[in-house]
């Protein structure tokens, strides 16, 4: 078993809203299929650290979910800023059920013990947020966080954390999700969001944690290999 991660596939069958309008973007589902059909096999698992589908509502995401499902591997997916789609976990567990989508899992206050390792995470929230809203989901985003490390420590392996948005990105530090970071001693963290000319303020390294990108665009549409 091995451990892939990449993320914001931005899907748009169910939305009819294709990325192509971006630079790098051209055949990009064509291209992704076949990147991860080669290098993924059905013991592997994949992390999809957020903005997986254009759609609004979960039922017109099928047509994206069925585009993961038919691709080699388990797949975790944890929340982004445009998955809008996303609800309640007993909701999109109750989808995936009644669907099908038997390789498919959501990341959502909880861990997945993956062998020799353990996949925890959460959306995240940005660095700069400095409002009254901003700071309540800053508090919730960081108990998310901590209760899925917490879940994963019982597994006594080695934990991989995947946050949507990076916590720390040009001159902006997201402090709380840090402090969660440091408490645990997590060193690695992997993350997406950040796409295009945005690269050149990706942080690779804060305090000794290392931070990871695996938006596709960045990684050439090639789910990056982990462990």
């Amino acid at each position: 078993m091995r451990l892939f991660a990449i993320s914001d596939l931005h899907l748009p069958f169910g939305a009819d809203k294709p990325m192509n309008i971006f630079n790098g973007w051209d055949n990009y589902t064509e291209r992704l299929k076949e990147n991860w059909q080669k290098i993924v096999t059905d013991d592997d698992v994949v992390v999809i650290p957020g903005d997986f589908s254009w759609t609004i509502n979960i039922e017109d995401a099928i047509p994206d979910f069925k585009f993961l499902h038919n691709l080699k591997g388990k797949k975790i997916l944890l929340k982004g800023n445009h998955d809008f789609w996303w609800s309640t976990a007993t909701k999109i567990n109750n989808f995936l059920k009644e669907n099908n989508f038997d390789d498919i899992y959501i990341l959502h206050n909880n861990s997945y013990n993956c062998g020799d390792f353990t996949v925890c995470g959460t959306r995240g929230w940005v660095y700069d947020g400095a409002g009254d809203f901003d700071e309540k989901v800053i508090a919730r985003e960081c108990g998310r966080l901590e209760t899925s490390i917490k879940s994963g420590l019982e597994n006594e392996n080695d934990i991989k954390v995947f946050l949507h948005y990076p916590f720390a990105y040009g001159d902006f530090v997201c402090k709380e999700i840090l402090e969660v970071l440091r408490r645990y001693g997590i060193k690695e963290v992997y993350f997406g969001h950040i796409h295009g000319k945005g690269k050149t303020k990706i942080v690779n390294a804060y305090e000794e944690i290392k931070l990871i990108n695996v938006s596709c665009d960045l990684i050439d549409f090639v789910p990056k290999l982990i462990l």
